[in-house]
């Protein structure tokens, strides 16, 4: 609203007001008046009948004519009275206060609603504005308007003028650490080859012992760079996913038997029952690795002779998976970095460098997806997968 429809509101609500008010006060006042005169008369009529004894009936039928203040010559007048003074006031009045009162009630009513309905179309405005820069189909244009809400358009404009900033400057950091990491991986890649190739030829003098050992580490700093160039791709949201209706017991049973010799030569379990068909639209290759990690780290944190157990439900929001252990849990101080690039919990093997849960995290969150790790109750890690419907 402009500064001039504030003026005009303003107007007529103390109109508005000032009616109801006037015509509450004319109310008042006249059974005020009412009663003023009619124990003025009462008083009037008690002396006569006093002094005058006989005159009581001629009296009470006077009263219940009702029509002794419609004479054209009044003998109050004799006496310096006038009609104002004395008559008993009319419907008339009643009339006047009801429609002085009615009509300051529609003027309130209807500034009321005018003001509501200007502020509800500039909230909706503010909202849509707001709704628009969320999907990015509007720029920072926006038309000035002078009214109480003209702050807070202020503040919405210079909040989303620092959020494109931020977003611009968080995009090109983004995109120059995954550069960098890929420019990492690659200067990695040559020189593990050329170790590689020279352990292949050192065998034959080392023996196989030592080597062994070397071919352990570059085979830990070739798994390194493969994940420093997968992160560097889902850094730079360049990573395809081919999302396609996928049943859950497919994904949980290829992932098992990938994994089937590791868990066969510690003496662990691995358990995927069949709960019924559910579909969730995900990419196969990518969300079978994500589960074979964290199967993996189930299998690393269990005993000999345990088992990994795998569980699926399915509800109207969203499709759940379950991959736990029944081993000591996550210890208290890991969980919150569990997910964390390159961290290494308390109990984690020497084997590992701490990419294969974050890697599982960026891939589930891109399939519209969350995950997260909790102990059970009675004992053993669980990891929960919920991969949302919409």
């Amino acid at each position: 609203m402009s500064k001039k429809s504030n003026i005009k509101m303003m107007f007529l609500f103390v109109l508005s007001v000032s009616l109801i008010v006037a015509a509450i006060i004319t109310f008042f006042l006249t059974l005020y008046y009412r009663h003023a005169c009619f124990q003025m008369l009462g008083g009037l009529c008690e002396r006569m009948i006093q002094k005058y004894p006989d005159s009581r009936q001629n009296v009470l039928e006077v009263l219940k004519a009702q029509d002794f203040y419609e004479t054209d010559e009044n003998i109050l007048k004799a006496f310096g009275y006038q009609p104002s003074n004395l008559r008993i006031a009319d419907t008339t009045v009643l009339w006047i206060t009801v429609l002085g009162f009615m009509s300051g009630g529609i003027l309130f009513l209807f500034s009321f609603w005018y003001w509501h309905r200007k502020s509800a179309a500039r909230i909706q405005t503010l909202t849509g504005y707001l709704e628009k820069i969320n999907t990015g189909s509007q720029g920072l244009l926006w038309e000035p308007c002078e009214d109480e809400f003209s702050r807070l358009q202020d503040e919405i404009y210079k909040t989303v003028t620092t959020l494109y900033q931020t977003r611009d400057a968080a995009l090109t950091s983004r995109n120059n650490f995954a550069e960098n990491l890929s420019n990492i991986a690659h200067q990695l890649k040559t020189p593990i080859t050329s170790i590689s190739l020279t352990v292949q030829m050192a065998k034959e003098h080392l023996g196989d012992v030592h080597a062994s050992k070397i071919e352990r580490q570059i085979n830990r700093l070739t798994h390194l760079e493969e994940a420093l160039l997968l992160l560097s791709r889902i850094d730079a949201g360049t990573l395809a996913l081919d999302r396609k209706p996928t049943d859950v017991f497919t994904i949980l049973a290829l992932a098992s038997d990938n994994l089937n010799e590791l868990f066969i030569r510690k003496g662990i379990l691995i358990d995927v029952p069949e709960m019924g068909e559910m579909d969730i639209n995900v990419d196969l290759d990518w969300t079978m690795e994500a589960v074979m990690n964290l199967m993996k780290n189930c299998m690393e944190a269990t005993e000999t002779g345990t088992t990994v157990h795998c569980s699926y439900e399915k509800n109207p929001l969203y499709v759940q998976i379950r991959i736990s252990d029944e081993g000591k849990g996550f210890a208290k101080e890991d969980l919150p970095h569990l997910f964390e690039r390159f961290y290494r919990g308390r109990k984690a093997k020497d084997t590992g460098i701490g990419i294969g849960l974050s890697l599982s995290k960026a891939i589930i969150e891109m399939q519209n997806g969350i995950i997260r790790a909790f102990n059970l109750p009675n004992s053993g890690a669980c990891f929960e997968i919920r991969f949302y419907s919409h």
